[in-house]
C-alpha cells in the first residue's frame, strides 16, 4: 500500500475516512486528542484550539493543521479545502468565499472572495426573446461567475497563515483520491438534481453510478481528477488556477458549450481586502462583513432596530412577542436589502441604513400586537422554494486568532456543470444578481438595478460571517450559517440568544428559529417551535381556541405561517472562562473538535 494509503477506512454510519498520513497526522480517528467529548459526531467541543464544520472529515482536516502546529488560519483553510471534496454540493473552488478574521493582535481582515461576473456579462445576458430566463442563471455554463474560493484562501494564508500552503491540501487531497462514503445530505442533493447533472458529462461520470443511477448512501465517491487538482494548487499556488492550466480548459471548455468567460476573466480576478463593519450592541463591537455580503449590514440594522426593546424581558413575559419583534425587524430590514443593496464597487450603498437613528424610526412603525404590511420601494413579488446551499465554518486558537469563513458554489452543486478532466464543479452565482427587476432568484429573493447583472460586478450575497467582541476589545463570539437568506436571520438568532437571553452558543444555535425575508409575506417557522406540525403544501395553519403555542400565537397575530424542518445550519464558537467552546448544528451531521 502507497504512503498515501497507509490506513484507510469508511464507514456509512458515520461518513469519517480513517488514515494516518506520511506527515504523521492522524485523520479522522473516532476520537481526537483534545477533548474527551470529541468524537466524530460530538456537537460541542471545548479546549484550547477549536473547530465546527458541516462535516466531520473536514473538521479532523483542521484538527490536523492545530496538530502540525498550525494556527487558526491554518485550520480553517484546510477544512474550507476538505469541505470542497466531501460537502461539494455546498461549496468547493468552483466558487467562492467571504472570510472574517480577528487576528491575535487585534487586526481585522475581511477577506472578499466572492465571484465576479464575466467581462462580457451585461443586463440582457439571460433575457430569451424579450423575457428573462432564470434557467440561464441557475444551470449551465452562463451560470458561474468567476471561481474565487483559491484567491481568498490564499490571500487570506498569506497574511495570517504559519504552515506551509501545500501542507494545507493534504487531508482535502487524501479524501478525493481515496474517496469518502456519502451520506444523506450528499445523496439526497444528487437525487434531486440528477437530471441536470446528467446534462454535463464531468459531472455525469462522478456523480452516478456503473449503472447510471445516482450516487446513493453508503456509496464511495471517489475523485481522482479533483485530487489531482487539488495537487496543481499545492504544488503551483493559485496562478496555476488563474493564469495556467486550470483557467485555460475552463475557459476553453465554457466557451465550447456557450458561455462567455475567457481566460482574461480568470487572469484579472482578485481577492480584496474590504473595511469590516463594525457596530455596537448593548455593550458588545459585532463586526459583519460589508457589501457584496447584505447580511452584515443587515444584521447591524436588525440589532439597531432591536436595541429600542428590552429584548430580555420580551422573552420572559411572552416568547411569542419575542418571535414577532424578531420577524417584524427581519422583514423591515429585508425590504430595504431588495432596493438597495449591490456591489458597493458600482452602485452607492446608503450609510443610513446601518444608522441607530434610522433604526429607531423604523423601531416605531413595530406594531408589538400585530403583523405590519410593509410596502418597500417597489412592487415586485417573488416565491421561495426552500433552497439550501452554502457551508460555514469557524476555527479559533489558543493565540487568540478567530476566523469565521462562509463558502458557497451557490445552489446544490451550483452550475451542475463539472469542467473536465479537473473535478471542479462550476457555481451558479449568476443567479444571486437581478437577472430583470421583480424576477425572484432560486431562493425567492428579488432585487433592483443596484444588483442588476454587470461586468466584473460581485452579485449580492447573504453570507454572514459575524465576530461579537465584549466590552473589552476581545473575541466573545463568532457565528455564521448556510441556507440562503435564511443565514442572515439564523446568525442575528444565535448573536441576540447569547448576548440578550446569555445562552451559551451551543443551546443557541440547537433552539428553534424564525425566518421571514419580507417577500414573500411568511414567516417560517421550525418545527420545533410550539411542537407544530408539519402540514403537507396545501395545508394552511389556523387557529384553535384554546391553542397556546407559540406557532398559533403568532398566526393569531396576524403571520403567514409556513411549518419548516429547518431554518439554516450554523456553526459557532464562544469564549467562556473554561475555554473555547466549538459548536455544531444538530440540524446536520457536521462536527465541533477541540485540541
Amino acid at each position: 500500500m502507497s504512503s498515501r494509503r497507509q490506513f484507510i477506512r469508511s464507514t456509512a454510519a458515520t461518513g469519517t475516512l480513517l488514515w494516518t498520513s506520511p506527515l504523521g497526522i492522524g485523520f479522522g480517528q473516532e476520537k481526537s486528542s483534545g477533548s474527551s467529548s470529541n468524537t466524530t459526531r460530538s456537537r460541542t467541543a471545548t479546549g484550547e484550539n477549536v473547530v465546527a464544520t458541516v462535516h466531520p472529515i473536514a473538521s479532523q482536516a483542521a484538527l490536523a493543521m492545530f496538530r502540525l502546529g498550525g494556527n487558526a488560519v491554518d485550520a480553517a483553510v484546510a477544512a474550507a479545502l476538505c469541505l470542497g471534496v466531501v460537502d461539494g454540493h455546498n461549496s468547493g473552488i468552483g466558487g467562492g468565499c467571504l472570510i472574517l478574521i480577528r487576528s491575535s493582535s487585534g487586526a481585522v481582515y475581511a477577506i472578499d472572495g466572492r465571484e465576479k461576473a464575466p467581462a462580457a456579462s451585461s443586463p440582457t445576458l439571460y433575457l430569451r426573446n424579450g423575457k428573462p430566463s432564470v434557467e440561464l442563471s441557475q444551470t449551465g455554463p452562463l451560470a458561474a461567475g468567476v471561481p474565487s474560493q483559491v484567491a481568498a484562501l490564499h490571500l487570506a494564508h498569506s497574511k495570517l497563515g504559519s504552515l506551509s500552503w501545500s501542507a494545507l491540501f493534504e487531508p482535502a487531497i487524501h479524501a478525493a483520491q481515496d474517496g469518502y462514503v456519502i451520506g444523506n445530505a450528499t445523496s439526497s442533493t444528487i437525487k434531486s438534481e440528477f437530471a441536470d447533472i446528467l446534462k454535463f458529462e464531468a459531472s455525469k461520470s462522478v456523480l452516478s453510478s456503473a449503472s447510471g443511477q445516482p450516487l446513493a448512501i453508503g456509496e464511495t465517491l471517489r475523485q481522482t481528477d479533483l485530487a489531482n487538482t487539488l495537487r496543481q494548487l499545492a504544488k503551483a499556488g493559485p496562478e496555476w488556477f488563474y493564469t495556467g492550466e486550470f483557467a485555460t480548459r475552463c475557459a476553453e471548455y465554457l466557451q465550447s458549450i456557450g458561455g462567455v468567460m475567457t481566460k482574461s476573466d480568470f487572469a484579472n480576478y482578485k481577492a480584496i481586502e474590504r473595511t469590516p463593519l463594525d457596530s455596537k450592541y448593548r455593550k458588545h463591537r459585532v463586526l459583519g462583513f460589508p457589501t457584496p455580503s447584505s447580511g452584515g449590514i443587515h444584521i447591524a440594522q436588525m440589532l439597531n432596530i432591536l436595541e429600542n426593546f428590552d429584548v430580555a424581558q420580551m422573552y420572559r413575559e411572552s416568547p411569542a412577542r419575542f418571535f414577532h419583534l424578531l420577524a417584524e425587524s427581519m422583514k423591515l430590514a429585508f425590504a430595504d436589502r431588495a432596493y438597495w443593496l449591490g456591489d458597493s464597487d458600482f452602485v452607492k450603498v446608503p450609510d443610513f441604513l446601518t444608522d441607530p437613528d434610522y433604526a429607531a424610526k423604523l423601531a416605531k412603525k413595530v406594531d408589538l400586537e400585530k403583523a405590519i404590511s410593509v410596502a418597500g420601494h417597489g412592487n415586485a413579488n417573488a416565491t421561495d422554494e426552500s433552497k439550501k446551499h452554502t457551508t460555514h465554518l469557524t476555527t479559533a486558537d489558543a493565540k487568540g486568532n478567530w476566523v469565521a469563513l462562509t463558502s458557497t458554489v451557490n445552489t446544490s452543486w451550483g452550475s451542475k456543470v463539472m469542467v473536465p478532466g479537473t473535478g471542479v464543479m462550476l457555481n451558479n452565482q449568476m443567479d444571486d444578481f437581478s437577472i430583470a427587476p421583480g424576477v425572484p432568484n432560486a431562493f425567492g429573493l428579488i432585487g433592483s438595478a443596484a444588483n442588476a447583472v454587470e461586468p466584473n460586478k460581485r452579485p449580492l450575497s447573504s453570507m454572514s460571517p459575524s465576530i461579537v467582541l465584549d466590552e473589552n476589545g476581545k473575541p466573545f463570539l463568532t457565528c455564521g450559517a448556510a441556507g440562503g437568506p435564511k443565514i442572515i436571520n439564523a446568525t442575528l438568532q444565535n448573536i441576540v440568544r447569547c448576548l440578550d437571553l446569555d445562552e451559551s452558543i451551543d443551546k443557541a444555535i440547537a433552539s428553534a428559529r424564525v425566518h421571514q425575508q419580507w417577500r414573500p409575506d411568511l414567516l417560517y417557522v421550525e418545527s420545533g417551535l410550539g411542537g407544530l406540525r408539519i402540514p403537507n403544501a396545501t395545508e394552511k395553519i389556523s387557529v384553535k381556541e384554546g391553542d397556546d403555542s407559540i406557532a398559533r400565537q403568532l398566526a393569531s397575530m396576524g403571520h403567514s405561517i409556513r411549518p419548516v424542518n429547518s431554518i439554516a445550519i450554523a456553526q459557532g464558537i464562544q469564549a467562556t472562562s473554561n475555554g473555547l467552546i466549538a459548536a455544531s448544528d444538530p440540524r446536520t451531521d457536521g462536527a465541533a473538535m477541540a485540541f
